[in-house]
């Protein structure tokens, strides 16, 4: 009966461990599906031939005969639209009443179709200072959105003082009912494929172009670059300094109050919160020791090095200590010297769990954005080269995310840009870690023998 209780009782613990894993594993999808599926769309998407403006005029990129093809078809496709209004615009300064009647309406519609079209005829790109005013919408989803502005204007309907209004779309045609502009609206309507040319295409590029007019256009090649600035400086802070603590904590320290004392401290600065870090490393790297100017990579290494640093110790502790003590007496005994030891032994064995400190260090490194606000982090940058980081800020996918959805005037015109960056950054830390996780198994391959 104890025996069949037991066999019980190990299925049950069986079971909910399974149950554990699949419930971990789905919550998993579930959080990183819709990131995927969205961070793809900074990659795959249907351009627009304003995309194709963009890549040529910006970036140089793309096939000029093509290129001028796909815009002359779209000019074509516009040219009724742009006549009508023309047209209009043209009877109106003959009619000074109807001027004022107009005006109001036509400039708001006006506004809607540069956000769709770009510059309409007439227009001085000289009196536009921003890029986002010299192209229409680059994508077709955001092309659709735009003509929904085009054709509708948005108006808030109050039932009483004290309710909240009713946001209703109101048919702009309305405003133009029996002027020569009451046709645009339904040729914008019916023609807007054949006025933006969409097609798929695969925008890889979106990972090695900077930015140009605040990321609605061009890509994240500066924030990827810092973050793998960033997220290596540290690495090469932390590792030397976590293992050499480590050895000495396992090797050498006694039992003595200070040491016990400076575990206290070890363990403590794992629970210290983030932002403090990055308070800590303005106060003393950049305002203190001054190791830079202002905001650089080098300061938001050394600080995030501080914050990885206990992880790094703790790992490289455990690992040390779970080094069989068989294989340093073989090592004395055969008249080896302690130091010797440590450094041809001990560290080589314990080496694939030092490494997995180091992989959970590095992805916390790179995903971190309280540390490096005030000590590395800056909102638009150019890509560093390597001597620039000692002394400059740069941007870094973790704060330009952050940033990019709390405070950039114009969020809705550029989420693809946030969740390319999110699947970047994700894809970023994957693949630096599966680098480790591939060399410590073959370190622990070679180890086996």
């Amino acid at each position: 009966m104890a025996l069949s209780r037991r066999k019980l009782i190990d299925d049950s613990f069986s079971g909910l461990g399974i149950f554990s894993i699949l419930l971990m594993s789905a919550s998993l999808v579930v959080l990183l599906a819709p990131m995927v599926v969205r961070g793809l769309g900074a990659f795959c998407f249907r351009a627009t031939v304003e995309h194709l403006r963009v890549q040529f005029n910006e970036f140089g990129v793309g096939n000029a005969e093509d290129t001028a093809a796909d815009v002359a078809r779209a000019a074509v496709a516009r040219k009724p639209a742009f006549d009508m209004l023309v047209d209009f615009e043209t009877e109106l300064t003959d009619d000074f009443v109807r001027e004022m009647k107009y005006r109001e309406p036509l400039d708001e519609l006006k506004k809607s179709l540069r956000e769709l079209l770009g510059p309409l005829p007439g227009d001085d790109r000289d009196k536009m200072p921003l890029p986002r005013q010299w192209y229409g919408q680059t994508r077709w989803q955001r092309a659709l959105v735009k003509q929904h502005d085009v054709l509708y204007r948005t108006e808030w309907v109050f039932q009483t003082r004290d309710e909240m209004g009713k946001k209703t779309f109101v048919p702009r045609v309305d405003d133009f009912r029996g002027t020569p502009i009451e046709p645009l609206f339904a040729y914008v309507e019916d023609h807007l494929e054949e006025m933006m040319q969409p097609r798929w295409t695969l925008h890889w590029r979106f990972l090695t172009q900077e930015s140009i007019d605040s990321h609605f256009f061009g890509g994240i090649w500066p924030e990827l670059l810092g973050t793998f600035y960033l997220a290596t400086g540290t690495m090469l802070f932390a590792v030397p300094v976590g293992v050499i603590a480590a050895i000495y904590l396992t090797e050498y320290a006694g039992r003595g109050r200070f040491i016990s004392l400076l575990r206290t401290c070890i363990s403590t600065l794992a629970g210290v919160p983030s932002i403090v870090f990055g308070l800590f490393g303005l106060a003393f790297f950049i305002n203190g020791i001054h190791v830079s100017d202002n905001k650089s990579v080098l300061a938001g290494s050394l600080t995030l090095a501080l914050l990885v640093l206990p992880t790094v110790i703790r790992a490289s502790e455990e690992a040390i200590r779970a080094v069989p003590r068989t294989y340093k007496e073989a090592a004395l005994s055969v008249g080896a010297g302690r130091w010797r030891t440590i450094v041809t032994v001990v560290l080589p064995a314990a080496l694939p769990g030092i490494l997995t400190g180091i992989i959970i260090s590095m992805g916390r490194a790179a995903g971190e954005t309280a540390p490096i606000i005030f000590t590395a982090a800056v909102s638009v940058g150019k890509p560093l080269s390597l001597f620039q980081t000692l002394n400059e800020g740069t941007p870094a996918l973790s704060w330009n995310i952050y940033n990019l959805a709390t405070e950039h005037e114009a969020i809705d015109e550029i989420r693809h840009v946030q969740y390319g960056m999110v699947f970047a950054l994700v894809f970023l830390v994957l693949t630096m870690s599966l680098a480790a996780i591939l060399v410590r198994a073959r370190i622990s391959k070679k180890l086996r023998g």
